[in-house]
């Protein structure tokens, strides 16, 4: 940070000098930094972290000074990503935030000491704080409400030692003042909801064991006797993400008992998310939807599927126009959602932004499976053109069969019609949506036998995978990828695209494990077989795709496609890869090792395959990914190589998080484990490194360890691709 920076000052403290010569008098004129209008400056001076801007630009000259304590650059500051800030400059910008700063995000900052985050008490002006994730006790949370007497919007982790008799006077007295509250929860509590009598938004995450690492259960018992129940007096928005677990539901149903009597009046926003196929019922599920359906403001709503049914459904959505629907996981809904979205059934469908079908049409195959479970081209034709607005949609753990058959107007292919969704920013899809059929002509042209001309002229080529070559064509034909170039002609703002093989689950545990029950086997859906190199590559027509997921795709022979989508996509910043290709050994490395290299923007790097070998041939080809601040590296039966390991950290000086779960012994990932924390966490404050053996029993607990921020980040194949940004992510 402080060399980049360094050298701007020193420039920045010259001046930028710019010659304009005169072809007659060869007089040259100088216009310097200072020159330029405040206006402009502070544009520029937007895009500098607060750090830099207050510890380094600000002390170049008195007028970037000035410029640097403008309202507009220190009134909304987010530290979340300031790894590089240590406690002892995190206390000297805090010391100079405190007279400016209204709006202040400390969430993920894991690595502060608690006697530094006491130095936000200065920050009496402040009305919105985020300490997720950061280290809070119940005293320095008291001490911290007592001072700031104008908060309005609080976020921060219930955790084990949280006890609300501990808060003063003061702190409550702040806390009946707030509008919005975000919970982390770890224990079984109502945290300080109940001091909360004016909230209108409450988010809530539930990340609570059903066992405790001593191996005792956890209960929610305790609770039921409470008489600091919260009321929702004034609630408008309820959201509630939650782990595995019976823990985590019971404890929702107990935040939710106020609703069994009455659903606040001014509710516009209602988002559950509970995983696994079999959440626990709630009895006021239909008395909330008719709640919902009788003021006609609902936004966004998410319910489980034991939740609602076809008539509550069709209450909840009469007469409202939503922004965002979530339907994951409830088959027994899908033709109730189309008919209200379709046919009037809401107020005006154009307001629709996301939408999320994720497996709503999911029939395992051992219910035999038959054509009306498959998505259908022609009605989603007539959602792109009711619904045109939309830019968020989910339709993974669906399918889509292409028998080449002609649909409406002509259009025989799933992705004709969704390139009718103009406004696309984000979409993820099944693999089978993206195959032209079982008969394509890419399969025809391979089959042809050669002239017989030729026959004993040239070498037979070996039966199996074929040698890597990067820059062969024949293998990108666009016959087999027809529906897939209509698709990106007609989607050009797609800034995150999720491709899902069926049958993946990843091994790493935290909500996988309550998916896998209604997961395909892999390898059922021959479509999604067909599925491979060409597609990858066609996805080089999105210049602006900046977040890629490909996972479960077994059509994936050479990984030639992700070599020439990397050529093309120059501004991709996380990328997450698993299960590509065959899954006894790993046939594309040689094409992931030339990909990287052209990976110079790319932040995030999540790579899941049973066979990986991550050597030193792979660690400096990830090193070419100068600006890399995040790895992580599942593999049930790969290899490392420590040193390798070490000597990509060293050029890599970013990486602030490095989490390896491969093969090889307990001993062997501790020391090297142990090396890279002993030698980086010095220069690097928010270093997070765990290396471990997948496959130990002590894996959940260390998983247990890992910063909830970091752990959201390397459980990437959740798919919230269709959650509004401003919502909690479910």
């Amino acid at each position: 940070m402080s060399g980049a920076v360094c050298g701007l000052s020193e420039d920045m403290d010259r001046q930028i000098v710019k010659a304009v010569c005169d072809e007659d008098t060869m007089s040259c004129t100088r216009m310097g930094m200072s020159d330029l209008p405040d206006e402009i400056l502070l544009c520029i001076l937007h895009y500098v972290p607060v750090c830099d801007l207050l510890l380094n630009v600000a002390n170049v000259c008195h007028k970037l000074h000035t410029l640097c304590h403008d309202k507009t650059l220190l009134t909304n500051v987010n530290l979340s990503e300031e790894y590089q800030a240590e406690d002892l400059l995190f206390r000297r910008v805090v010391k100079q935030l405190a007279n400016h700063v209204q709006s202040l995000s400390l969430n993920g900052c894991y690595w502060l000491s608690g006697s530094t985050l006491d130095h936000l008490a200065r920050c009496r002006g402040v009305t919105d704080l985020d300490v997720t994730g950061c280290r809070l006790t119940p005293l320095r949370l008291s001490r911290l409400l007592s001072s700031l007497s104008l908060l309005k919007s609080l976020a921060f982790d219930v955790t084990a030692d949280f006890d609300s008799l501990l808060l003063s006077s003061e702190a409550v007295d702040t806390l009946s003042r707030l509008s919005e509250l975000r919970q982390t929860l770890f224990t079984p509590s109502y945290g300080v909801v109940p001091c909360c009598s004016q909230l209108r938004r409450l988010m809530l995450q539930f990340d609570i064991p059903d066992v405790t690492r001593e191996g005792v259960g956890v209960c929610c018992q305790l609770m039921v006797g409470q008489s600091s129940v919260p009321h929702y007096q004034q609630l408008e928005e309820f959201t509630a993400r939650l782990a595995p677990g019976e823990v985590n539901q019971t404890l929702l149903l107990l935040y939710l008992a106020v609703f069994s009597v009455h659903v606040p009046k001014r509710l516009r926003v209602f988002l559950v998310s509970i995983p696994g196929p079999n959440p626990a019922h709630w009895p006021a599920a239909p008395s909330l939807a008719q709640s919902l359906g009788q003021h006609g403001d609902l936004v966004a709503l998410q319910l489980p599927r034991s939740w609602l049914d076809s008539s509550s459904l069709k209450r909840a959505l009469e007469g409202n126009s939503p922004r965002h629907l979530s339907f994951s996981r409830c088959p027994a809904l899908w033709p109730q959602v189309f008919q209200s979205l379709l046919e009037g059934g809401v107020r005006d469908a154009m307001q629709l932004i996301s939408l999320n079908l994720s497996g709503i049409n999911h029939v395992p195959y051992s219910e035999c499976r038959s054509v009306e479970d498959q998505l259908v081209a022609g009605t989603m034709r007539q959602l792109a053109v009711g619904c045109s607005n939309i830019k968020h949609l989910n339709l993974m753990h669906t399918h889509y069969h292409h028998e080449n058959s002609p649909g409406l107007d002509g259009e025989s292919h799933l992705c004709a019609s969704l390139a009718k969704f103009r406004h696309l920013c984000s979409l993820t899809l099944p693999a089978c949506a993206l195959s032209d059929g079982l008969n394509t002509n890419h399969i025809s042209t391979h089959s042809t036998p050669p002239s017989p001309l030729f026959q004993g002229l040239k070498k037979v080529p070996r039966v199996g995978i074929q040698n890597y070559k990067p820059d062969i064509e024949s293998c990108l034909l666009g016959d087999s990828t027809s529906g897939l170039a209509l698709l990106l002609a007609g989607c050009p703002f797609l800034e995150t695209f999720e491709l899902i093989g069926p049958g993946f689950a990843s091994l790493l545990p935290r909500l996988e494990p309550c998916t896998r029950a209604s997961v395909e086997p892999r390898g059922m859906c021959a479509w999604a077989r067909g599925v491979g190199d060409a597609h990858i590559a066609a996805l080089e027509a999105l210049p602006r795709l900046h977040r890629l997921t490909l996972a479960g795709l077994p059509g994936v022979l050479r990984g030639t496609g992700l070599v020439q989508m990397a050529r093309h996509c120059r501004d991709l910043h996380v990328l997450s890869l698993a299960n590509l290709g065959s899954l006894k050994i790993m046939n594309y490395t040689p094409a992931l090792l030339d990909m990287l290299k052209h990976c110079t923007q790319l932040q995030e790097l999540r790579l899941e395959q049973p066979y990986l070998n991550a050597n030193a041939s792979f660690f400096e080809a990830l090193s070419c990914c100068s600006r890399l601040q995040r790895v992580c590296l599942i593999s049930r039966s790969g290899t490392f190589d420590p040193s390798a390991v070490e000597t990509f950290m060293e050029r890599c000086c970013h990486v602030i998080m490095c989490h390896i779960f491969m093969g090889g012994t307990l001993v062997a990932c501790r020391t090297l484990e142990k090396v890279l924390l002993d030698r980086f966490s010095v220069g690097r404050s928010a270093l997070s490194v765990v290396i471990y053996p997948l496959q130990h029993e002590d894996l959940p607990s260390v998983i247990r360890d890992i910063p909830l921020t970091l752990l959201d980040r390397i459980t990437l194949f959740q798919s919230h691709v269709a959650q509004p940004p401003h919502l909690s992510p479910l």
